[in-house]
């Protein structure tokens, strides 16, 4: 169960995510976003493979699909295990982006659906009539048709994604909120550990409540314990 929980890195200083990964020996996988890799990518992937950890590579690439294939390439370099697309650059960006990624055999794509941030109403602000599901569903299932098997959704879509698209599906699922911890910060659509992972969810990422934590070796050992009793 260990390597279901996706620690986020989302510090801006080398030295603070350096010392929370060394603190959580028992965890498996870390997450490297966007404000991670811009500071200080390489050094971070780079004492994250030496301390063999699993790499979620989230950058979202979204361009055409030219540039994407050359980004996913560029890519490789580090030797992620999970590397992020958006769905919404279309079908065409995403078949170039599988096969750049091809020559990293074990390396999964995932295709981001609709950011846990959103919710209907935001959705409708930029001219997509679909509520939150239903557009889920249908970046979800262009993605299949272009070759992905895997994909980042809020806990909310779980159920729905492999009742249509079947068990197989691997599902990330970032807005994770534990019952303990404070607020959803900038979330809207969430479950608990345990609501996430009994809904189906293969892999869980949590952020604040692990790293914000004054204990988060014991925050991270509660969240291993919740999802491990089901």
């Amino acid at each position: 169960m260990r390597d279901r929980i996706i620690i986020a890195l989302d510090f801006d200083r080398f030295e603070v995510a350096k010392n929370l990964v060394g603190k959580l020996e028992d965890a498996v996988f870390f997450k490297v976003g966007l404000q991670a890799y811009i500071k200080y990518g390489d050094q971070i992937l780079t004492y994250l493979k030496k301390k063999k950890k699993k790499i979620f590579l989230d950058l979202k690439f979204k361009d055409i699909p030219n540039t994407v294939f050359w980004a996913v390439k560029s890519s490789l370099k580090y030797d992620p295990d999970f590397l992020t697309i958006h769905l919404s650059g279309g079908r065409e960006m995403v078949e170039k982006a599988i096969l750049a990624a091809s020559e990293k055999p074990g390396l999964k794509v995932l295709g981001v659906t609709v950011l846990t941030s959103l919710g209907d109403e935001d959705l409708k602000e930029t001219g997509v009539s679909l509520d939150t599901e239903s557009a889920v569903l249908k970046l979800c299932e262009m993605g299949i048709k272009a070759g992905l098997t895997s994909f980042v959704c809020s806990p909310k879509e779980i159920e729905p994604i492999k009742k249509n698209f079947g068990r197989d599906i691997t599902l990330v699922t970032p807005g994770i909120r534990p019952k303990w911890a404070s607020g959803k910060g900038d979330q809207k659509r969430v479950f608990t550990p345990e609501m996430a992972v009994e809904a189906g969810s293969d892999y869980i990422v949590v952020g604040r409540p692990i790293t914000a934590s004054k204990d988060p070796v014991g925050a991270f050992g509660v969240i291993l314990n919740e999802i491990t009793s089901l």
